[in-house]
């Protein structure tokens, strides 16, 4: 079974890697990015029957700052 987690920086939070590649993009000439928000994505391979909640508990505990990221979690 496998879990994926999204992990994004909260609207409003800063996010200097976004802006680097935003500019980083518009110097290799890609003209009308406005903006770019840069995350993570965390593959977890699970054993059977483990639930969405215990995913989040990781979440909660590791996988998210969730000051100032939130997240979301695709099983299947």
């Amino acid at each position: 079974m496998r879990a994926t987690v999204t992990v994004m920086l909260k609207q409003g939070v800063l996010d200097p890697q976004g802006e680097a590649v935003r500019h980083a993009l518009g110097a290799l000439g890609f003209d009308g990015v406005e903006g770019v928000r840069q995350g993570k994505v965390i593959e977890l391979d699970l054993a059977d029957g483990t639930s969405e909640e215990t995913v989040k508990a990781m979440c909660e505990k590791l996988l998210a700052n969730t000051v100032i990221e939130s997240y979301s979690i695709s099983m299947g």
